[in-house]
């Protein structure tokens, strides 16, 4: 089992709510992700899963049970810490085996245990090194394995890669993803990070001000955002976004104030030739492709991705032509007016 429900959840610290009431249902063997700005409560939020932190009001159902009183230990739940929080002094098999020899269990027991995971992260080799000798990415591992020998009912990761190095990030989320496929087990993670959100969860969950903007799997939110702070918080870069009066040839639905388009599907031409002029004002070259940032005027700054021989000059005026399939319309409350 793993499934996890929240009903109306809140939290307050005093006079001030930092969690709005949320109502979210995670099923079994879900990987979930919690993304949003600084301070949206995504960790908050989290560790009221985990029982870290108090819940206010509201419910927390693990399994059709209620959890929302239950100390942590009680919740069968396994957490993993942005900071690995390693026992400096013990060997990789015995930081993976601590949860169970405190909790008495036989030494042949742990042991198996210990290799299975082992394996599964591939610290066969390094069983018998303590952390100060392993690499960033390999202490993760190890902290990662001290919760897989426990057989929890899900796992909780706060934030688990951000103290590593680019490199190192990139193949931590393939080793979590494979993780997750091998488990099969129910995952919530929360990262800043929307790379890592786009690229291993099967729904995310957007946090804006601790209340959920959007719930949908990494497509959903990329291609039909719900409204204006979801269109711009998922992508990179992010979604332009202009007037809807500094366009031209444009049809909109009624009540747009506000029209997006994402720098892949703007297409630049010559100036005049599209719905908004602009002058090219820097070019961001990395490779395979180019990012032309373009002053236009009254409609602002606008990013365009084009490929990376591009012969752009800075100072030269194009066009970009909008495609309405692809074209985003809000309205003055920053409400998707196509049916995210």
């Amino acid at each position: 089992m793993g499934s996890i429900a929240l009903r109306s959840v809140e939290k307050w610290y005093g006079d001030v709510q930092v969690i709005k009431g949320i109502d979210l249902d995670i099923s079994e063997g879900e990987f979930i992700i919690f993304v949003g700005p600084s301070g949206c409560g995504k960790s908050t939020l989290l560790r009221m899963i985990a029982g870290l932190e108090e819940t206010s009001r509201g419910q927390i159902m693990i399994d059709d049970r209620d959890a929302t009183a239950e100390p942590p230990a009680k919740r069968g739940l396994a957490m993993v810490f942005q900071s690995y929080a390693l026992y400096p002094h013990m060997s990789v098999r015995d930081n993976v085996g601590f949860p169970l020899k405190s909790a008495g269990m036989p030494s042949d027991q742990i042991a198996a245990k210990v290799d299975e995971a082992a394996k599964v992260l591939k610290l066969d080799a390094y069983l018998d090194r303590r952390p100060k000798d392993l690499s960033g990415g390999q202490r993760q591992r190890v902290a990662i394995g001290r919760s897989i020998v426990r057989d929890p009912t899900a796992f909780l990761f706060d934030e688990p890669l951000s103290n590593l190095d680019a490199a190192l990030r990139v193949e931590m989320r393939y080793e979590i993803a494979k993780l997750h496929q091998t488990l099969k087990s129910t995952m919530i993670y929360v990262t800043h990070d929307q790379v890592e959100a786009m690229t291993l969860a099967d729904r995310i969950v957007v946090l804006e001000g601790g209340h959920i903007a959007q719930v949908g799997s990494p497509r959903e939110l990329y291609e039909r955002p719900a409204n204006l702070f979801v269109a711009q918080f998922i992508g990179s870069p992010k979604m332009n976004v202009v007037p809807a009066d500094t366009l031209t040839g444009v049809t909109m639905p009624e009540g747009t104030t506000q029209v997006g388009l994402r720098p892949e599907h703007a297409v630049l031409g010559a100036s005049g030739s599209g719905q908004l002029d602009g002058t090219v004002d820097v070019l961001e070259y990395l490779g395979a492709d180019t990012f032309v940032v373009l002053d236009c005027g009254a409609a602002g700054q606008v990013t365009v991705r084009v490929q990376g021989d591009s012969d752009l000059a800075p100072g030269d005026p194009v066009s970009i032509q909008f495609d309405p399939s692809r074209t985003h319309y809000f309205d003055a409350d920053g409400l998707s007016l196509r049916g995210g």
